[in-house]
């Protein structure tokens, strides 16, 4: 019973990690097509080294804020490419991060009301 316990939990935070990784690219690149850049802009953009992926964000936010998963959205601001993290925290509190989408460089970091 326990090993299936166990078993149960492993595959249930790997649904949970896929989960996310899924919900933020479909929320990321939604608000990518908002600035008129679309699924495959992005892509190149990652394959060029113009901005870095998505995870590396999300699990930074996570790590400073441990909580949820909420929302991202990539901006051009600028001349440079913006990620805005949402997560919220254990407290319920929601933290809005953002990152320079290039360098990892937390720009800014809101608490939400």
């Amino acid at each position: 019973m326990v090993k299936y316990l166990n078993t149960s939990r492993t595959i249930n935070n790997t649904l949970l990690r896929s989960s996310r990784v899924v919900l933020g690219l479909l929320l990321c690149s939604a608000a990518i097509q908002a600035d008129d850049i679309g699924q495959d802009e992005v892509l190149e953009l990652v394959e060029q080294g113009r901005i870095a992926p998505l995870q590396q964000f999300i699990d930074d936010a996570l790590l400073r804020y441990p909580g949820r998963f909420l929302s991202a959205e990539l901006e051009a601001d600028d001349g440079r490419y913006v990620y805005e993290i949402e997560v919220i925290t254990r407290e319920r509190v929601v933290m809005e991060l953002e990152y320079d989408a290039l360098s990892g460089e937390l720009l800014e970091v809101e608490e939400d009301d």
